[in-house]
């Protein structure tokens, strides 16, 4: 009863209630499933699960037949351990640290090898510990980020002893455009991940991101590391979003007040007001992951009333226009929709000339997280 009485405290008192509908993520993950059989399903949860809670997210993924989960960090992995079962695999994708090597293998964590240096010390782990060790390598198809050259490839295959008592689950690579079907990058990475691969032919593929697995089951492999759509993000630009809306966020007002004609507002002043207008604060900003791009461009909602911000994003407020409302509509306490059925995460991003991972990602610790399996907040 405390806890039921501590968690609606915070609901009340809080900035903000991010709804994260859990219901919602296991069906997007059945979704791409269903769009992947016979290609299995991981799970990108790096980031704390793109900031929705990375021990709340990975045990209904589980539950609903997830068991390969990627993080970015040795130590995102080893926290995952103590909320799943031991059925598991969890692979990072960075790959090691120096150092980091022995704790992973206690750890049964499996590295994903990005140079030459990281696979040379996965194998003197592998010999230190007397026992075969899983990885997984990754290839650099065209993104100049992570990965092994081409060159380092053909080293590793020309001298096998290098990778002695590693054994090499998969070859992956990773798309720089799956969520534009059309650019011409992505057979090109295709081709090359498929060329790489022909010189590990014991090993299977895992290629597709999020946008990948809407390219076609050529991309598919045997296993496909999906993270985005799984948050209800459209995994391709420019066409209707297939995945479940995930997270829904809204945002108190703190003060109302209604200005004269002229009047400034926010930084700087330069937002003046042409007509008198009714203005609304509302208790988020640059601080809690509303972008500062947004000042004098983007919008929340009431209703179905679109509320655009006026002046300047604060650190820790925003101020919108709420002339448009009926008067008395909203009174301090009310909460106003910044993410929901009338904004999604992609037109808040397009508002703030970013992407919908940057606005996820960055959802702030004040707001009250609320999970649940339902969008609508009581």
């Amino acid at each position: 009863m405390h806890g039921a009485l501590s968690s609606l405290s915070a609901r009340t008192t809080a900035s903000g209630i991010l709804t994260i509908d859990l219901a919602a993520l296991g069906r997007n993950y059945a979704a791409l499933s269903t769009r992947l059989a016979p290609t299995i399903a991981g799970a990108v949860v790096k980031a704390d699960a793109y900031g929705l809670g990375a021990d709340r997210v990975a045990p209904v993924l589980y539950a609903h037949g997830c068991r390969d989960f990627f993080v970015a960090h040795l130590d995102e992995a080893l926290a995952l351990k103590d909320v799943l079962a031991g059925d598991v695999r969890l692979f990072v994708l960075n790959g090691l640290v120096p150092g980091a090597e022995g704790r992973c293998a206690e750890a049964n964590i499996v590295p994903v090898l990005n140079c030459l240096d990281q696979a040379t010390r996965w194998a003197q782990q592998a010999a230190m510990a007397g026992r075969e060790l899983p990885a997984i390598l990754q290839f650099d198809t065209g993104m100049s980020r992570l990965g092994l050259a081409e060159s380092e490839v053909r080293t590793l295959t020309d001298r096998p002893d290098l990778l002695a008592g590693v054994r090499v689950l998969f070859v992956m690579s990773h798309l720089a455009s799956a969520d534009e079907p059309d650019n011409e990058q992505n057979p090109a990475q295709l081709a090359a991940m498929r060329r790489l691969a022909d010189r590990f032919p014991r090993a299977a593929l895992c290629f597709a991101n999020s946008g990948g697995i809407f390219l076609g089951a050529a991309y598919h492999g045997a296993l496909a590391r999906p993270g985005i759509a799984l948050y209800g993000g459209a995994p391709t630009a420019g066409v209707a979003n297939p995945m479940t809306p995930v997270v829904r966020l809204d945002v108190r007002v703190i003060q109302i007040r209604t200005v004269p004609a002229g009047t400034r507002v926010g930084y700087g002043g330069v937002h003046v007001t042409s007509a008198e207008r009714r203005l609304a604060t509302i208790a988020c900003g640059y601080a809690d992951g509303f972008p500062r791009h947004l000042s004098d461009r983007g919008a929340v909602y009431c209703g179905d009333v679109r509320l655009p911000i006026v002046g300047r994003v604060s650190m820790d407020s925003t101020t919108v226009d709420i002339s448009a409302l009926p008067d008395g509509t909203l009174a301090p306490g009310s909460l106003v929709e910044v993410i929901g059925p009338h904004q999604s995460l992609e037109s808040i991003a397009a508002d703030a000339g970013t992407i919908s991972y940057e606005i996820l990602t960055r959802l702030g610790p004040r707001y009250h997280r609320c999970y649940c399996n339902h969008q609508e907040p009581s």
